[in-house]
């Protein structure tokens, strides 16, 4: 399979909290800036990219508290911070259950993003 249909796949196939996710960022509706849903950067796919902050967005589930995938996450983050990307990783069931609390944080960090630039 092509990486572009394994991304349409994964978008077809997305979690609960990542379609709530979506549902934020999609069409410019969270502080106006366009994000991108399953980006391929380089080798890896990332489930939401704003070019505009190179800020990465990853919502884990519990698959990613298991030590192998902990130690590939970690690698592969700071492949993606070596290109210049800020990367983010929430909780799936913070998302899905209080979007209150990742939608604060969130916005923090794009106000400490922006004036770093």
């Amino acid at each position: 399979m092509d990486s572009k249909s394994f991304r349409r796949l994964l978008r077809k196939e997305s979690t609960p909290s990542e379609m709530r996710m979506w549902f934020i960022l999609r069409n410019r509706k969270f502080g106006n800036y366009k994000f991108r849903r399953q980006h391929q950067i380089e080798k890896y796919i990332v489930d939401f990219y704003c070019h505009e902050l190179k800020l990465i967005i990853e919502i884990d589930g519990k698959v990613h508290d298991e030590l192998g995938q902990s130690n590939y996450d970690f690698i592969r983050d700071e492949y993606l911070k070596s290109l210049g990307n800020y990367v983010v990783r929430y909780d799936n069931e913070i998302v899905y259950k209080w979007p209150e609390n990742f939608l604060a944080d969130l916005e923090k960090l794009i106000k400490e993003l922006n004036s770093c630039n």
